[in-house]
């Protein structure tokens, strides 16, 4: 019979994973809603090589250029952070923090002058980078499977990361992605020993 404490650890990560990210999201649109009414947010949109942008590192993953640009980062946010979320919440969170400053200080040094940066697109990328490599770096054949699946569903967006669209910053998507690619190696697991007696090395 499976071990039922492992059963409810899943689904306590199930859930937390899901809280985690529904909270998230829910916050994304609050923001988004009191930015849209009054334009008090702007302000932490991210400026490049400004020493006084630097604050903004970090908040401009929060805020989006208008609902349409928001709706477009929902998804693939809710569902790569899930999956992300799954391995617990304090390694997601430490994930997410590199891939924010990665990004964000890749965006400050290399963004067009006169132009403001804001949105989740650079963590979705880097989210998708630590998924992809995750499980070839732990060399965990489960996060590998999940690895090649998100490759299936979400390859294509990897495109973005090349100057194609000059209202689109390529840049937060290029450095996201190499932020995840690095949080991958800096947060790796360590290898679990087999158990006492396994004939499996």
């Amino acid at each position: 019979m499976p071990d039922s404490s492992i059963d409810r650890t899943a689904v306590r990560r199930i859930k937390a994973a899901a809280a985690l990210m529904l909270g998230w999201l829910a916050l994304l649109w609050v923001l988004e809603a009191v930015d849209s009414s009054t334009g008090a947010l702007e302000t932490y949109g991210l400026s490049p090589r400004d020493v006084g942008e630097l604050r903004d590192v970090i908040p401009m993953a929060f805020l989006h250029h208008g609902f349409d640009h928001l709706a477009a980062n929902a998804v693939p946010l809710l569902v790569l952070g899930f999956l992300a979320a799954l391995s617990g919440t304090g390694h997601f969170l430490r994930v997410v923090l590199t891939i924010m400053v990665v990004g964000g200080l890749g965006v400050w040094l290399t963004a067009a002058d006169n132009s403001v940066t804001a949105g989740a697109s650079g963590v979705v990328f880097g989210l998708l980078g630590y998924l992809l490599v995750r499980g070839f770096v732990n060399r965990r054949a489960v996060d590998i499977v999940v690895g090649l699946l998100v490759l299936v569903m979400y390859g294509s967006a990897l495109w973005g990361v090349l100057p194609t669209n000059p209202s689109v910053s390529w840049q937060g998507h290029l450095f996201g992605l190499i932020g995840g690619v690095l949080a991958a190696f800096v947060f790796r697991r360590p290898k679990r020993p087999a158990p006492a007696g396994s004939l499996i090395p």
